[in-house]
């Protein structure tokens, strides 16, 4: 698809979203959050910061708090590699980033191939997941980047980063 028909789909009422992997499942979220792709690297701890939140770094002048998505939705901790990648957002006036797995594509994802979220107890937070997209055979889990990052929980990124 080149940037006329990307331009042309968007305004037909789709959406692009990053797609990105942790374990098995693929995830989407709003391309125009997206900052930046980086490689992983060393992070400095902050101290009593919760599990989740690897540290923070300097990128170009600006401390920018960084968490793991596979320790924010529990999944069996990851081991950092070549292929590990850090999202730089910007959600709510900051910059912060997320470590994910691996980062396949951008995807154009018509509105007919977005159903909405299943409802899930209440003892589980997904008030941040805004549906579930359909390309071919594969589902990817889509997320309001900016709602998850400005969660009571994940405001504690923004005093990691003071």
């Amino acid at each position: 698809m080149n940037r006329e028909q990307r331009h042309g789909a968007r305004e037909a009422g789709s959406k692009e979203f990053l797609v990105f992997t942790l374990g098995d499942e693929h995830y989407g979220i709003d391309i125009l959050k997206v900052q930046e792709l980086r490689g992983y690297d060393a992070v400095t701890r902050v101290a009593s910061a919760p599990a989740f939140i690897k540290g923070v770094i300097n990128l170009r002048g600006v401390i920018v708090p960084i968490a793991d998505m596979r320790l924010k939705f529990q999944l069996e901790r990851a081991t950092y590699d070549d292929q590990t990648v850090v999202v730089v957002l910007n959600v709510a006036g900051r910059v912060a980033g997320i470590v994910v797995d691996g980062v396949s594509d951008v995807q154009t994802l018509a509105p007919e191939q977005i159903r909405p979220a299943p409802s899930f107890n209440s003892t589980l937070a997904t008030d941040y997941i805004t549906g579930i997209g359909t390309i071919d055979d594969r589902m990817l889990i889509l997320m309001d980047i900016e709602k998850l990052m400005t969660s009571e929980e994940m405001a504690l990124m923004e005093s990691a980063a003071v």
